[in-house]
């Protein structure tokens, strides 16, 4: 007998549109879309052959009431959201940053933990296959005793001063600007291969004083770029350089060197088949030399446009791991509580634009 398919409600289709044909090509039926603006959300079911659109996300959840809700709404909205699915039954894949706030993270971890939901967060960058070989010779012990860190995640979208606003310029939506829309997947790497962050000092800045939030009224006050250094658990040292400002550049890159060796990784957006990422490993001894990575990947990972490729290439294997997750009733890495500790890190980090010097980071 043929499995029955789970279906799904998304809710903001920003990036949330790159869930549609992952959770399609995972053989799930997409039920129902949620997006404000009705002719954006229209035509996205049009083009996916979805059944179902909404303005609002209680609406989706009360009516359709779906197996699996992703929610990729603005981030104040990700607490409320996931308490209704998880309360109702539903299996609930977050976006990142997990929340505004360790406490609502810890809500929402207790929450899915009470209702026995599995439930996972959105670090999609950790399925490159790249990504994942780096993670392979680390556990392996290629780095050995890790030294220090350094990661990148550089784009241009707001380079220009007259690119169009969006939420993720006010604070009181977004939670964060870059560090938490692109830094955050940077301090979930590091965590993955290396352990929790103990403390960080932070510096940040606004590209342009002429902006402001969606609607006016006052200027934008959420990050364009971010330097962050941190101190491992272990003792590691790491820096972290992030940035939505920089014009020409598309990529992201994470190096660890050790005791034993170093890794170097590094995605570029803009190559043919990005989507594998590069690497480059040196031993006790040697210089860096290219590791071959085996994509495996299905052809159809590298077609369409660029969402469509992000959604089959780097979150169709995370929907894969949530739906063996949900066969075997426990929710996978990445979990709520790496969420969570990835947003005790942000937190920390906030605390260190707002208030100055180093900032422990809490216990989860």
């Amino acid at each position: 007998m043929a499995r029955k398919k789970h279906t799904v409600g998304i809710i903001g289709l920003g990036f949330g549109r790159a869930h549609i044909p992952a959770f399609q090509v995972s053989g799930c039926e997409v039920v129902a879309l949620c997006q404000r603006n009705q002719e954006t959300a229209r035509a996205m079911a049009t083009r996916y052959n979805v059944p179902a659109v909404f303005e609002r996300w209680e609406d989706l959840l009360e009516q359709t009431k779906p197996d699996i809700v992703v929610i990729a709404s603005p981030p104040h909205l990700h607490r409320e959201i996931a308490l209704r699915a998880l309360g109702q039954g539903a299996h609930v894949l977050c976006e990142k940053p997990l929340a505004m706030s360790a406490a609502e993270g810890r809500e929402m971890v207790e929450a899915a933990a009470r209702v026995r939901r599995v439930a996972m967060t959105g670090f999609n960058w950790r399925f490159i296959p790249a990504m994942q070989r780096f993670h392979s010779l680390v556990e392996e012990g290629a780095v050995g005793r890790v030294f220090h860190v350094g990661g990148r995640w550089l784009g241009s979208r707001w380079a220009d001063e007259a690119a169009p606003i969006t939420w993720r310029m006010d604070r009181a939506r977004a939670g964060h600007g870059a560090m938490g829309d692109m830094g955050v997947h940077l301090i979930d790497l590091v965590r993955w291969h290396f352990g929790d962050f103990a403390r960080v000092t932070a510096q940040a800045g606004v590209a342009y004083g002429s902006r402001s939030v969606p609607g006016g009224g006052r200027a934008a006050d959420a990050e364009d770029f971010c330097s962050v250094l941190g101190e491992l658990a272990s003792g590691g040292q790491v820096t972290l350089t992030v940035s939505r400002s920089a014009r020409g550049a598309n990529e992201s890159s994470l190096e660890a060197y050790g005791s034993q060796g170093a890794l170097v990784y590094r995605l570029d957006r803009e190559k043919p088949k990005w989507y594998v990422g590069e690497l480059r490993a040196a031993g006790a001894s040697g210089t860096l030399q290219p590791v071959a990575v085996t994509a495996g990947l299905p052809r159809s990972a590298g077609e369409g446009d660029p969402l469509e490729i992000t959604g089959k290439a780097t979150i169709a294997p995370l929907v894969k791991r949530f739906l063996e997750g949900i066969r075997k009733g426990e929710s996978p890495s990445p979990s709520l509580e790496d969420g969570l500790r990835a947003q005790l890190v942000l937190d920390a980090v906030l605390r260190s634009l707002t208030e100055g010097g180093w900032q422990r980071v809490e216990s989860a």
